[in-house]
């Protein structure tokens, strides 16, 4: 191997490693040996039990709640700075706090920023991530962002579906372009829902922009969390005359009584990724793994080859 072009190794945080293990799998090499040292006060400590030295790191971890799971890969970015790892890449299918994007109102943090300044302060050298909640946080970072989009795996599956009078409609105002982008490539028609929210997961009421009668619709959005959104839109369009209606939520966030809104809903299939484990199945609910899509590009990455080609949209 060229000194220009040193080993790749990828270790994960202790909520990833059921991602990271695919990845590495379709990589091609073996998830890289971690412990993880807790006091008794739940303070931990990670360690690398392989050398590092020289080399490409990719970490693994999805940032979702609670806040251990962020401070776990500051911990194991700073450590792989100190064991002198040639290049450190923070791989993070789901960017937690990506929601606190910009204030929104006074005397609120601004706490996507944050979490980029707290990668870089650790000693990240790149980031990846998937379908980010706002294009505009790739600019809080001064290092390469690599912003993969998970219609690179979900088109083909819709396409698979062979959807007659199919529609592609987004949930809320701030997820048209995205609804646009899907509904370019798959040569349908789009609708849009405006809702008005009383609180932050509370919606007051929604109007559907657009015809659904006789359609079977598509809802494409970047996360779900509650699940109210979803529901009340499949809902909305089953009563305005659609023939089906599912979704594709990129990071299955389901929190609260999401489950139970998934199930009692008009959702034929909610579709989503593995970027946040599922806390328990649901019939209504189908994965699609992002591994073989990251495992792509991180390999794209180490050999410092273009992943243009990646992107479907």
């Amino acid at each position: 191997m060229s000194h220009l072009e040193p080993e790749a190794k990828i270790f994960a945080c202790s909520q990833s490693v059921y991602l990271a293990e695919k990845i590495a799998e379709q990589y091609g090499i073996p998830l890289g040996k971690v412990t993880m040292s807790t006091y008794s006060d739940g303070e931990f400590q990670p360690s690398y039990e392989e050398s590092i030295r020289g080399l490409r790191v990719f970490i693994v971890c999805s940032t979702f709640p609670t806040a251990d799971n962020l401070m776990e890969l500051l911990l194991m970015i700073d450590a792989a700075k100190r064991a002198s790892a040639r290049h450190i890449t923070a791989v993070m299918p789901y960017f937690g706090w990506a929601r606190q994007d910009r204030k929104d109102k006074p005397r609120v943090p601004i706490g996507a920023k944050l979490v980029a300044n707290l990668l870089d302060a650790a000693g990240a050298t790149r980031v990846m991530t998937m379908d980010l909640h706002a294009d505009q946080i790739q600019g809080f970072f001064e290092k390469p962002v690599d912003h993969l989009f998970a219609s690179t795996i979900f088109l083909p599956y819709v396409e698979s579906l062979k959807l007659e009078n199919l529609t592609i409609a987004s949930p809320d105002m701030g997820g048209s372009k995205r609804a646009y982008a899907y509904s370019k490539f798959l040569e349908s028609d789009v609708v849009i829902c405006y809702k008005q929210r009383k609180a932050a997961n509370l919606i007051d009421t929604m109007e559907l922009i657009g015809e659904v009668k006789g359609r079977n619709v598509i809802l494409v959005d970047d996360m779900i969390d509650t699940g109210g959104t979803l529901a009340k839109a499949a809902d909305l369009m089953i009563e305005k005359g659609a023939l089906s209606v599912r979704a594709i939520c990129t990071h299955a966030i389901l929190s609260g009584g999401a489950y139970e809104k998934i199930e009692n809903s008009k959702l034929t299939e909610l579709i989503v990724t593995d970027s946040i484990p599922l806390k328990k199945e649901s019939k209504k609910i189908r994965v699609v793994s992002c591994a073989p899509l990251f495992a792509e590009v991180m390999h794209m990455v180490h050999h410092n080859n273009s992943i243009s080609g990646k992107f479907i949209m």
